[in-house]
């Protein structure tokens, strides 16, 4: 089953072909359900903090800050973006031109409120000469969403979430990697003013997630009057999973 270039390759990923094969049998036969009492709630395994008593607790967080304490806001950041587009790159291989399902359809009627419009907008008339609303009028909607995806466009579709622009606001848009920034001055400040946040992303993203903390960190460090130490780890690639075929055997680039 497996070819020598591919043992090398496992290898080279520290992936036994035990793990291999216990992946494979997983996407045969299934995974094991648990077994489940009850969904989690309020008093089966969630406690609910009385109104009355969240100053406390607070407060309790704020003495713990002004000690000797080292607090780091940890982010697992290399979740890729194609999922939320999944809709988007159905509609490109799909045979209709036009917005059918009410997914495209309510994508396109919102277009305007995405954090992301105007540099899309932007992209389009380089790539096309026109911009987004002359594109739908043509009818041209798959070349919007090309646009948005693709590795010559905004490249979303290949992009991880943290590196997209995510939330409007009047004096900017943020990326998520700039509101975690933003909100671990909210919780995770230390004494001196210090805010740690550690990310940890894919190999091939990290040198964009650097390039943005680089460009953003002295912004939000001045208008927050904090100093950011930010970090970034590789997750290991012994943790991959196999790609499949659809009869479940695996499959190659």
């Amino acid at each position: 089953m497996f070819t020598q270039q591919d043992l090398d390759q496992l290898q080279n990923k520290g992936i036994s072909t035990t793990q291999i094969e216990k992946q494979l049998v997983y996407f045969r036969d299934g995974f094991p359900y648990l077994s489940i009492v009850a969904a989690a709630s309020v008093d089966k395994g969630i406690l609910q903090v009385a109104e009355d008593d969240e100053p406390h607790y607070q407060e309790a967080w704020r003495h713990f800050l002004k000690g000797n304490k080292k607090v780091v806001k940890f982010v697992p950041a290399s979740g890729a973006a194609s999922r939320m587009f999944k809709d988007l790159f159905a509609f490109l291989d799909a045979d209709n031109k036009e917005p059918v399902k009410e997914s495209e359809k309510l994508f396109f009627e919102h277009i305007r409120q995405f954090a992301f419009f105007d540099q899309l907008n932007t992209t389009c008339e380089k790539h096309y000469g026109a911009n987004i609303s002359s594109l739908c009028a043509d009818g041209r909607y798959k070349d919007v969403v090309k646009a948005l995806l693709d590795a010559d466009g905004l490249n979303y579709g290949n992009l991880p979430k943290g590196l997209l622009s995510f939330h409007s606001y009047p004096e900017g848009n943020r990326t998520p990697v700039g509101e975690h920034l933003t909100e671990g001055t909210y919780y995770a400040k230390d004494k001196d003013d210090n805010v740690r946040v550690h990310f940890t992303v894919s190999a091939e993203h990290q040198a964009l997630f650097e390039l943005l903390v680089a460009a953003r960190k002295p912004v939000y460090a001045h208008k927050l009057h904090v100093t950011f130490e930010v970090g970034f780890s590789v997750q290991k690639t012994a943790t991959d999973t196999l790609a499949v075929d659809k009869n479940n055997e695996p499959f190659r680039n």
